[in-house]
C-alpha cells in the first residue's frame, strides 16, 4: 500500500508506476483505492463509474478498468456537499458531515466486498491511500488509508514529496502521529520528484532511516511530461503554470468551477501545432481559434457563473467574431435554451436561461446515464469542413433528458453502449456549422477525428492541414513503460519484493 504525507505527493503515479513494474514480472496485479474525491470520472464497460486514477492504472496493470478498483467515489458538488458513488452507481448528495460522521463506515462494507472479488482474482494488489494517514481529525471515519492497511494486513510505502520542500519533516512528523500498530506497517519511506544530484541527498537519507527506523527504499526523480491521465483539481493548477508552447492553433476551455473530466483535453493538449489553455476570466479568453464548455458537476450554478463572470458575454463576443465553440456534456447542455431541475437535482434553482445557441433545453431527473458508446460520425459540416469518424469511442456521465425545440442536425450516431448494439443519435450542430455540442467524452483521444478538428481550425487560419500526428493510446503505452522504467531503476525493488513476501508469511496467505 502507497500512502504519502500529503495530497498530490505522487501516490497514484507511484502505483501506476508498480502496477506496470509487476505487470512486466508476470505478476496479476491490481490497482485499489477505497474512496475517491474527484470530478474527474470514468464509465466502465458496465456502465459504472469510478475514479480516473485506477483507470490509468488498470492500463498499466493490463486490466479493463473495473469498479472494483475503486468502490467509494465522491464527486463534489459545491457547498461541502458530494454525489456519493458506491459501486459505481450514485446512491444520492451527501454533507461532508452526513457522510464523514455516518455513512462513511458503512461504505466501508463495499469497500471489503470489493477487496474479496478482487483477492480471488489477483495475486497482487497495489493499493492507493488519499490525502494523508495522520489527519487526526478524520482517523476515525477514515476508510481509505490505515483502516485499509490493518484490514489487509499490507506492507505501506511512506511517500514524501521533496519538490515542494519540507520532505524530511514531513515524513517524520507523519511517522510521530501515527498509533503504534500503524507505525508498525510502514516498512519503507520513498522520496519522489528529487531534482538534482541524488548523491548529495545521501546525509538526509541516513538521517531518515537513523530517526525513524524504517529504510528509504528510494529517491525517485522528478519526472517531466509523464503523459499520465490526471485525476483532481491540483493537476489542473499545474496546467496553468505550464509554460505556454509555440504552436499554430490556440484552444481555450472554460475552467468552471466545477469542470469534471477535464482528461477530455490532454490527447488535444499533446498535439505538437495545439496549445490549449484553461481560461477563468473574460480577459484571459484573448483570440483562441476555438472555444470549449467542458463537463460540470454542477450545470446549473457553472451556468450562472459564466453570466456573473463576464465569461457568458466574452464567448458571445468571440462567436459573432466566427470563434467556433464546442459544449461536451454539462458545456453541450449549457448552449441550449433552458436548463430545467424541477426537483432540484443540482441546486435550488427551478430553471436556469441557457447560452442559446441551439434550440434545446435539458431537464434534470434521478437518473444518471453512465455508458461506454461507440459512434459514427457520418458527415459533420463543421467549420467549413466535413468531418468523418467511424466506430469513435467514448463515454457518457451525465444526467438530464435534452429535448429538441425545432428540428437540428445531429453531428453523432451511436450505435453501440458497451455491450449492446443500438440506434440513436446524440448532439446537436448549429445550421451555420460553427457550433456543435456532444454527451461523449473521450472524443478527442480517437486520432483521425482529433486531427479533423484541428485541420478544420488551421484551414480557416490559412494553413496547410497535416496528417494525424499521434496516436494517443500508444503514446500513454510509451508513457507507461517510461514510468516503469525510471522507477524501477530508483526502487530498491529487491527489497521491496522481501517485504511483501515477509508480509505474506505473516498473513500465511502465500500472496
Amino acid at each position: 500500500m502507497l500512502m504519502g504525507t500529503s495530497s498530490h505527493v505522487g501516490k497514484s503515479v507511484l502505483t501506476t508506476a508498480l502496477c506496470r513494474i509487476f505487470y512486466r514480472q508476470g505478476k496479476h496485479v491490481v490497482p485499489f483505492k477505497a474512496q475517491n474525491m474527484a470530478l474527474n470520472s470514468y464509465v466502465t464497460k458496465e456502465g459504472l463509474e469510478m475514479g480516473r486514477a485506477q483507470v490509468a492504472q488498470a492500463e498499466a496493470a493490463g486490466l479493463l478498468p473495473m469498479a472494483d478498483m475503486n468502490p467509494v467515489l465522491l464527486k463534489p458538488t459545491g457547498n461541502s456537499e458530494s454525489q456519493v458513488i458506491i459501486e459505481g452507481k450514485p446512491v444520492g448528495n451527501m454533507s461532508a458531515r452526513e457522510y464523514h460522521k455516518g455513512y462513511s463506515l458503512k461504505a466501508f462494507a463495499a469497500v471489503k466486498a470489493a477487496l474479496a472479488r478482487l483477492q480471488c482474482d489477483f495475486d497482487t494488489l497495489v493499493v492507493e491511500g488519499a490525502g494523508s494517514p495522520a489527519e487526526v481529525n478524520l482517523k476515525s471515519h477514515d476508510i481509505v488509508n490505515m483502516r485499509v492497511a490493518k484490514y489487509l494486513h499490507a506492507p505501506v510505502l511512506l511517500i514524501a514529496d521533496i519538490d515542494r520542500g519540507g520532505a524530511l519533516a514531513s515524513l517524520v512528523g507523519t511517522l510521530e502521529l501515527l498509533d503504534e500498530d500503524e507505525r508498525a506497517l510502514v516498512k519503507g519511506l520513498v522520496i519522489n520528484k528529487f531534482r538534482g544530484d541524488v548523491s548529495l541527498f545521501t546525509p538526509a537519507i541516513d538521517f531518515l532511516e537513523q530517526k525513524t527506523g524504517k529504510p528509504v527504499l528510494g529517491v525517485v526523480p522528478y519526472i517531466e511530461d509523464m503523459g499520465i491521465d490526471d485525476e483532481d483539481s491540483v493537476s489542473l493548477e499545474e496546467k496553468h503554470a505550464q509554460e505556454e508552447k509555440p504552436a499554430d492553433i490556440h484552444i481555450a476551455v472554460i475552467e468552471l468551477p466545477k469542470l469534471s473530466n477535464f482528461t477530455d483535453f490532454d490527447a488535444l493538449a499533446a498535439e505538437p501545432d495545439v496549445e490549449v489553455h484553461y481560461v477563468r476570466s473574460a480577459a484571459e479568453l484573448g483570440e483562441s481559434d476555438l472555444i470549449i464548455l467542458p463537463g460540470s458537476k454542477n450545470t446549473t450554478e457553472d451556468l450562472l457563473y459564466l453570466r456573473s463572470s463576464g465569461l457568458a458575454a466574452a464567448i458571445d463576443s468571440c462567436v459573432r467574431k466566427g470563434i467556433p465553440l464546442v459544449g461536451i456534456c454539462g458545456g453541450y447542455q449549457m448552449l441550449g435554451e433552458e436548463i430545467d431541475d424541477p426537483h432540484h437535482m443540482e441546486s435550488t434553482h427551478d430553471k436556469v436561461q441557457g447560452l442559446g445557441y441551439l434550440p434545446m433545453k435539458t431537464t434534470f431527473a434521478a437518473v444518471k446515464h453512465t455508458r461506454q458508446v461507440e459512434a459514427d460520425c457520418p458527415g459533420m459540416e463543421f467549420f467549413g469542413c466535413t468531418m468523418l469518424g467511424r466506430n469513435l469511442s467514448g463515454y457518457e456521465v451525465h444526467m438530464g433528458e435534452t429535448e429538441f425545440l425545432q428540428s437540428v442536425r445531429h453531428p453523432f450516431f451511436i450505435h453501440a453502449e458497451g455491450d449492446t448494439r443500438v440506434s440513436r443519435w446524440d448532439g446537436a450542430l448549429r445550421d451555420d456549422g460553427q457550433i456543435f455540442g456532444t454527451y461523449i467524452h473521450g472524443l478527442f483521444d480517437n486520432d483521425a477525428f482529433r486531427r479533423q478538428l484541428i485541420n478544420a481550425l488551421r484551414l480557416h487560419k490559412g494553413l496547410r492541414p497535416l496528417p494525424v500526428q499521434r496516436n494517443w493510446y500508444q503514446e500513454k503505452e510509451r508513457a507507461y513503460e517510461r514510468l516503469a522504467d525510471v522507477v524501477e531503476k530508483a526502487l530498491d525493488m529487491k527489497k521491496l519484493t522481501e517485504i511483501m513476501a515477509d508480509m505474506a508469511a505473516e498473513r500465511g496467505d502465500g500472496r
